[in-house]
């Protein structure tokens, strides 16, 4: 068997005994779902910010594109609408794999990742 090299902080991450890693990934995992669920509310009030101003949707614009009397804000504003859409949708998503781990309450056996120790490879 060959074990995969690690990274330092992977290495100490598994020096640590069984509880302090559910706790981490524990608590990680709720920060993390905090942070997101923060940007995922900045994000989706920029678009909607957006879509008040110019009365629209972004899908409407992107089917019909800019009016031709469009004004350079308006422009500007059509960059940033797409990245706080993007950053919208982003979230959402990383949003619901966390929350996977979050329902599950993060059991942990004999063969989840926080108690896996060193990956092994057979050859």
């Amino acid at each position: 068997m060959i074990i995969e090299a690690q990274t330092e902080i992977e290495r100490s991450f598994w020096s640590l005994p069984l509880d302090n890693r559910k706790v981490i990934i524990t608590h990680g995992t709720a920060l993390m779902l905090s942070d997101l669920r923060n940007r995922h509310f900045l994000a989706a009030s920029k678009v909607k910010h957006f879509e008040t101003k110019y009365q629209t949707s972004l899908t409407y614009l992107e089917e019909h594109g800019l009016p031709d009397n469009a004004n350079y804000e308006m422009h500007e504003d059509y960059i940033m609408w797409h990245h706080w859409l993007a950053v919208t949708t982003d979230t959402e998503d990383e949003i619901a794999s966390l929350e996977d781990i979050a329902i599950q309450g993060v059991i942990l056996s004999e063969t989840t990742y926080a108690n896996a120790g060193l990956r092994r490879q057979t050859h």
